[in-house]
């Protein structure tokens, strides 16, 4: 499947829920309407849309959330996915807290890939940025997914100026031996646009703080990343730059919501809702085209446009 733009789409990222088991102020804002049960999609039917998006196109699926291992029935999903024939990869993005009694099941569900979200190593900021959790609960769960044998596993770091921004040397250390490292630019979006333009931490000012970094040659140009490595370090550490850097040009993905909206594109406020034709393939073809057709160029952040949906409501 190609855009207007001939991007080839193959990529889905799939919010099974808006529920998360932490608060996270810049992400779950105090206050916020969880949906009800019934207005969320079934099992059953995100089976359905994956067989179709797969027909079409689709090669990568990502589950996120909320946090996705909240999510009952997620290790049978996980298994119905990855059992589909054009589906490549299967991955979840995680908050991590619930690894520690999931990753052996979650490797044996056929689950390919992990990032665990972790925005600071300091125990009283990540009390203070998840809302009173334990760091030692992420810990757990990230060494109970390598002993489950998942590799490269990836550590998503959001930017958050005069919150984490002095631990970036700290994130940094960890792709010597341990992992690789992204850090990502905190975005307005929603409710929250407020709170992410007040704490904005530019990604080149990483670059500014280490020049030691030598940038590498990128083999994904669909990777929203721009990577970059110190000598002697064995991973890489990544920076997407939604603000700074534009890397629209490369999108090759759409998202679904928790409750049946396929957007083309994150910062857009255009969705289509196919929750009430998740199981007829004919019509969910025909959403699939829809979407990709109106694919924007590019978002309009630099132009302070946000959108409505809260990254809750969207899904990381």
């Amino acid at each position: 499947m190609r855009d207007d733009f001939n991007r080839e789409i193959s990529y889905l990222r799939i919010s099974v829920t808006d529920l998360c088991n932490f608060n996270c102020e810049y992400c779950m804002p105090e206050g916020i309407e969880k949906k009800d049960h019934s207005d969320i999609l079934r099992i059953e039917e995100i089976e359905n849309i994956c067989k179709v998006a797969a027909r079409n196109g689709i090669k990568k699926i990502r589950l996120t959330g909320g946090e996705p291992l909240v999510r009952k029935g997620i290790l049978s999903l996980i298994n119905k996915i990855k059992s589909i024939d054009e589906i490549t990869e299967v991955a979840i993005t995680t908050n991590g807290v619930l690894l520690d009694k999931m990753a052996k099941d979650l490797k044996a569900a056929g689950l390919d890939r992990i990032n665990l979200s972790l925005d600071s190593m300091d125990e009283n900021v990540f009390r203070k940025i998840t809302r009173g959790h334990e760091l030692s609960e992420v810990y757990k769960g990230l060494e109970s997914a390598l002993d489950a044998g998942f590799e490269n596993i990836k550590i998503n770091t959001v930017l958050i100026n005069k919150v984490n921004d002095n631990e970036i040397g700290d994130f940094i250390a960890l792709t010597k031996n341990k992992y690789e490292v992204r850090f990502i630019e905190l975005m307005p979006i929603g409710s929250t646009a407020r709170y992410a333009k007040e704490h904005f931490f530019s990604a080149d000012e990483v670059l500014k703080r280490y020049p030691q970094l030598e940038l590498q040659e990128n083999t994904d140009k669909s990777s929203p990343a721009a990577y970059y490595k110190l000598p002697n370090h064995k991973y890489r550490l990544g920076l997407i730059r939604p603000i700074t850097c534009n890397f629209c040009s490369n999108c090759n993905r759409l998202r679904l919501t928790a409750d049946g909206k396929l957007k083309p594109c994150l910062h857009s406020d255009m969705e289509i809702d196919i929750k009430k034709i998740a199981c007829n393939d004919e019509l969910l073809e025909k959403s699939f085209l829809s979407a990709i057709s109106q694919k924007p160029e590019k978002h309009h952040l630099d132009d302070g446009k946000y959108i409505i949906r809260g990254m809750s409501k969207i899904g990381g």
